[in-house]
């Protein structure tokens, strides 16, 4: 008959586990009941079904995706030819030429001149107040 692995350590080996938390002890105590064993021998099963078990590859998430969806079949797409890329815009030369929209797609617009703070925070007084106006005098609330 051949030895378990739980079997073959020496008979003087201990392991002490601190720590547990008391729910867990206590589900330890029940299952143990429930299989007719002590604390011990129970928590040296499950120690020894957990260890004993194959570990498994890990497996890269493309390959699982593949596995997952080549039952479904495959999508055969039509790629669009590539065409050669525009040369870039020479930024180094201070007359350099803006672009035509023709070469380069839609134009883009100029951007605004930095405005100082001063000028900021005095257009934002001079808004108009988007409250609305005084109900009524005819005295009905509005609900």
């Amino acid at each position: 008959m051949a030895e378990s692995p739980i079997e073959a350590i020496p008979a003087g080996a201990a392991v002490t586990v601190r720590g547990l938390a008391p729910e867990m002890k206590a589900r330890l105590r029940v299952r143990a009941a429930h299989n007719a064993r002590s604390m011990e021998a129970e928590a040296r099963a499950i120690l020894e079904a957990a260890l004993s078990a194959p570990e498994e590859d890990p497996t890269d998430l493309a390959a699982f995706a593949r596995a997952l969806f080549a039952p479904l079949g495959g999508v055969e797409l039509e790629l669009p030819p590539r065409e050669p890329a525009r040369e870039p815009p020479n930024l180094r030369e201070q007359g350099a030429a803006q672009p035509q929209p023709s070469e380069t797609g839609p134009a883009t617009p100029e951007p605004a001149p930095a405005e100082s703070a001063k000028a900021r925070a005095g257009a934002e007084r001079a808004k108009p107040s988007r409250r609305k106006a005084a109900a009524p005098a005819s005295g009905g609330r509005r609900r």
